[in-house]
């Protein structure tokens, strides 16, 4: 399939070589030159712009956050003014409500067709085709990306026939990891105030009651303060909770925990940590235990 990929960052770049080598004939564009070197050895095609990427039947886009993705749909020189009718835009970027809501009412009124497909891992994942795909859109949009879908995923989630189900999905599932490191992070701090060897502690847990990759994938990098080269920059994590608490706010639902993680990544940044991985909110727990 002829496939536009728009934004290589360390997830998007991990996904667009895995389009590469399920077979794709891929035509990637990003803003930085550097980033597409490695993939144009794989054998994609780079292009100078988006309107060039824009030149085929899906494009996918993998952006950092919400103004990154308008800019590059809305913009003078935008996806949207380029892509063919009855193209198919594919968002995997982790976006607002509010947005996702937009961009299906802004492609549907120019006869192009779009898709929140958000993934849940981290970059290893991506490189290696193993991600989670969560999808919302048309039927017939979600069946035509189902081979693409398949090339960058383990399994697709469908949530609905409304692309921002795709990204309330996302949010509380990036939400419920938030709150996975918070919690991590103050057992590990009160384990390791007490004098215990924190790495056994949690190897003792993620043997037992908690064995699951999440625990066991985060609890590492907390027990062995492992937060750079960061695989989910703290910033993108503050980002997502904050867009959870924008769409709780929309539905009245209360969310007493994502507020606190929202002050968290607060602090996390404050204290100069916007280049770490998100996983660092979980070490300040031992920061002001004075570990």
């Amino acid at each position: 399939m002829k496939v536009g990929f728009i934004g290589l960052g360390r997830m998007g770049a991990g996904m667009a070589g895995s389009l590469l080598r399920a077979g794709h004939e891929l035509t990637v564009y990003n803003r930085t030159p550097s980033k597409v070197r490695p993939l144009a050895e794989q054998g994609a095609r780079v292009v100078p712009s988006i309107a060039e990427a824009a030149k085929n039947p899906v494009v996918f886009t993998m952006l950092s956050d919400d103004a990154a993705l308008e800019a590059v749909v809305f913009g003078d020189d935008g996806l949207l003014r380029h892509l063919a009718p009855g193209a198919l835009h594919v968002s995997s970027s982790t976006i607002g409500v509010v947005l996702s809501e937009r961009l299906a009412l802004s492609h549907a009124d120019a006869g192009r067709r779009f898709l929140a497909a958000p993934v849940f891992g981290r970059p290893e994942a991506a490189a290696a085709g193993k991600l989670f795909v969560v999808a919302a859109g048309a039927a017939g949009a979600v069946g035509e990306a189902q081979a693409l879908f398949d090339a960058i995923g383990q399994k697709t989630f469908v949530v609905s026939d409304r692309p921002q189900d795709a990204n309330l999905v996302k949010l509380s599932g990036n939400f419920l990891l938030a709150a996975v490191v918070e919690s991590l992070g103050e057992a590990l701090a009160l384990i390791g105030k007490a004098g215990l060897d924190r790495g056994r502690f949690l190897e003792l847990l993620t043997s037992s009651l908690f064995d699951v990759p999440v625990y066991r994938n985060y609890g590492r990098l907390i027990a062995e303060r492992a937060f750079e080269p960061a695989g989910f920059a703290a910033p993108l994590g503050q980002k997502d909770i904050r867009l959870a608490l924008e769409a709780a706010e929309r539905l009245h639902v209360p969310m007493p925990l994502a507020s606190l993680l929202r002050d968290r990544f607060l602090t996390l940044l404050a204290r100069g940590g916007e280049r770490l991985d998100w996983s660092a909110v979980g070490d300040l727990a031992r920061q002001d235990a004075g570990g």
